[in-house]
């Protein structure tokens, strides 16, 4: 059964987008309520409250403030966590921090999205200790709504950020990159952008739909010895661009275990 009654503290950039994509893709926005600190432009019929409310029976509740404010968010979620799944898009909080302060709740999943959630395209990493099977398909299902869930061990959860939850700025650095070098070769900068946004638009949806591998495709496309073979054998001089991105991953995943660490210490 899907979830009817929807509270979601805190409603930045993320939950705002994950909230645009539920409705978007159907869920009923009277579904919803929503707390933050201000109104913000929220879709119509969505429910807005300036604080936490006593009571509401609620069957999801999710969390996205920021870490810090956890306890007091907590404590306040309390008398509203029995019979809820919790949902945490908390960045560095693990589920054992979570399960500590949410102990009545029927489930605690953690949850890493990025913001193509607004459209329906992310990848979406859930994480949970030993929950109902029900409930797992419950929250994927949910999740379905946003892109493309995945469950996976908390062990991977701080990879799996850097590659899908902070992937779209590496994404969107390299679409930059390509601009700026088009336009250092001769190409007005606008005109770079457009064909660079638009090739990348392009290949993605490919990659997506396509029965071959991303290795497979690129190999498609190159001929040996031709234009795309020449840039090819930059990218791929003494495993450059391979090394470049596990150094990228690394310092992220590497960040996103610090930031655990310092929210336990916290404690």
């Amino acid at each position: 059964m899907p979830y009817q009654n929807i509270l979601l503290v805190g409603c930045g950039n993320m939950a705002g987008a994950m909230l645009d994509g539920w409705i978007a893709a159907g869920v009923p926005a009277q579904a919803f309520t929503v707390v933050n600190r201000s109104r913000r432009d929220l879709p119509d019929r969505v429910t807005y409250l300036p604080a936490i409310p006593e009571s509401g029976g609620f069957d999801a509740i999710q969390i996205g403030v920021k870490p810090h404010m956890l306890d007091d968010v907590a404590a306040q979620v309390a008398r509203l966590q029995g019979g809820a799944v919790i949902l945490s898009i908390l960045a560095g909080t693990q589920l054992d921090v979570l399960e500590a302060r949410f102990a009545e709740a029927r489930a605690v999943v953690r949850v890493m999205p990025n913001l193509a959630v607004s459209i329906g395209k992310s990848p979406i990493a859930l994480a949970a200790g030993d929950i109902p099977e029900a409930e797992r398909e419950r929250v994927k299902a949910f999740m379905d709504h946003l892109g493309t869930p995945e469950w996976v061990d908390e062990s991977e959860y701080d990879l799996v950020t850097a590659l899908a939850g902070s992937g779209p700025a590496f994404v969107y650095r390299f679409i930059a990159a390509l601009a700026d070098a088009g336009e250092e070769l001769g190409l007005p900068r606008e005109q770079a952008q457009r064909l660079s946004i638009a090739m990348v638009e392009g290949a993605g949806a490919l990659a997506a739909s396509s029965p071959h591998d991303p290795a497979e495709l690129a190999r498609r496309v190159a001929s040996p010895g031709g234009v795309t073979q020449a840039g090819l054998d930059v990218l791929d001089k003494d495993g450059r661009i391979r090394r470049m991105l596990v150094d990228t991953l690394r310092a992220a995943r590497d960040r996103s275990l610090e930031m655990a660490e310092e929210a336990r210490a916290s404690d």
